[in-house]
């Protein structure tokens, strides 16, 4: 809460102008997300829109980047893993082996659990699914990084992410600016 606080405290502080700025900052930080930094920026006394506008644009750059990066991720260890699978399989090949040379390491039980879990919600749910439930459970950042892992193409993730971040960040925006119209 005490980084909830800053941010508010920030944006109260700063020029008008700047304002939508630490919401969308705000918004990058996982989970504060679209629906935290648009609630800080309401509190803060910006105009809901532009509130929400700020924090859905800063939780989907942060959102991207993270896609981006776990895509790069995820390239450099599958290639890796073909070219030792390849070496393997030549080294075998030449010495006669029929031992199978692209036979899986024994993988860990708690990183196996957690990857199993997560799989059954992909099948179950899909990508819409998942991103538009995930944000109840996990950042859209962890979300996102998930899918991605699991060999879902980027763009894919990203409209179904852009699509969850806006409708969270909306309701929220909503239900925040109702409420502080009660409160006053």
């Amino acid at each position: 809460m005490n980084l909830v606080d800053t941010f508010q405290d920030l944006v109260a502080q700063v020029p008008d102008l700047v304002q939508p700025m630490i919401v969308a900052v705000a918004a990058m930080v996982p989970f504060i997300e679209g629906e935290g930094g648009a609630t800080i920026g309401i509190l803060g006394g910006i105009h809901p829109a532009v509130a929400a506008v700020a924090a859905m644009i800063g939780n989907f750059l942060a959102v991207t980047a993270v896609v981006l990066a776990s895509a790069g991720a995820r390239d450099a260890v599958v290639n890796r893993r073909r070219a030792k699978a390849r070496q393997r399989s030549t080294v075998l090949v030449g010495a006669g082996s029929a031992r199978d040379a692209a036979s899986p390491e024994p993988a860990d039980d708690r990183r196996s659990a957690r990857r199993a879990k997560f799989q059954r919600a992909y099948e179950r749910y899909g990508v819409p699914g998942v991103s538009l439930l995930g944000p109840l459970l996990l950042p859209t950042h962890f979300t996102a990084s998930m899918l991605v892992a699991s060999g879902v193409g980027k763009a894919r993730v990203l409209v179904w992410q852009a699509v969850a971040i806006v409708g969270w960040t909306t309701v929220t925006a909503f239900l925040a600016s109702r409420l502080l119209t009660l409160v006053h």
